[in-house]
């Protein structure tokens, strides 16, 4: 099975496999295996029915996609998000009586309603951070994968890197795991299963823990799962 997902993160959906280029197989240029990652996943128009769910009642949503945008509409009360995947990076914003207005600062940290998911975890902008390193191979779940670690700009508040596994037949993002400043684990997010839905793999569930630095065993664990098509 070969899917991508992009993020997500990060929440966004496994999509249409894209083969990492030859150049990345054979030279291991970080650069170059994030450019397969990043390919955008609204290569098909959908509108999929989706839940974050822990210990406490799942939130619903609506996750569409099309023309380079992924939208996430909440409902009770209504809120509504764009991430606009750009050559360069992403936008993330909310639109508040039709008006979209970028999510940046400060803000990307704060946390989404009650879904222990932040602003800067959806808005997949680490795998544009500047100088990534390739810090070798791994195998996650049986896949082969590229390690890469990116090391977060001036002025991130909340991680000091991202590290990410990026299977290496077809370019999939397995797993992501976000550090504080001094190296210590405080986000995971991973590829739990995938489902084919109108001929293409999409996201089932993700497992997203958070980590009090310093402590292997997690704090919270909830799941991004996608429920089917939304009927319209």
């Amino acid at each position: 099975m070969r899917f991508t997902f992009s993020s997500i993160a990060l929440l966004s959906l496994l999509m249409e496999t894209h083969a990492i280029p030859a150049l990345a197989q054979k030279g291991q240029k970080a650069e170059e295996i994030l450019l397969a990652a990043r390919m955008s996943p609204t290569a098909r128009p959908a509108s999929l029915r989706a839940q974050i769910r822990g210990e406490e009642k799942p939130t619903l949503l609506r996750i569409g996609l099309k023309d380079h945008v992924i939208t996430y509409e909440f409902k009770e009360p209504e809120q509504i998000l764009l991430l606009k995947l750009e050559p360069g990076n992403t936008r993330l914003l909310e639109k508040k009586n039709g008006v979209s207005q970028t999510i940046s600062g400060s803000h990307l940290n704060d946390v989404i309603r009650d879904t222990g998911v932040t602003y800067q975890d959806l808005s997949l902008g680490f795998l544009y951070w500047p100088r990534p390193v390739l810090q070798g191979e791994d195998t996650i779940k049986t896949r082969p994968a590229w390690k890469i670690d990116l090391q977060a700009p001036p002025g991130e508040e909340a991680y000091g890197v991202a590290r990410v596994w990026i299977d290496k037949d077809s370019g999939a993002i397995l797993r992501i795991e976000g550090y504080d400043k001094k190296g210590l684990l405080l986000r995971r997010f991973e590829i739990v299963s995938a489902q084919k839905i109108d001929g293409l793999w999409m996201l089932k569930q993700m497992r997203i823990e958070s980590f009090n630095p310093g402590n292997p065993d997690p704090v919270t664990r909830r799941y991004l799962e996608v429920l089917g098509k939304e009927d319209r």
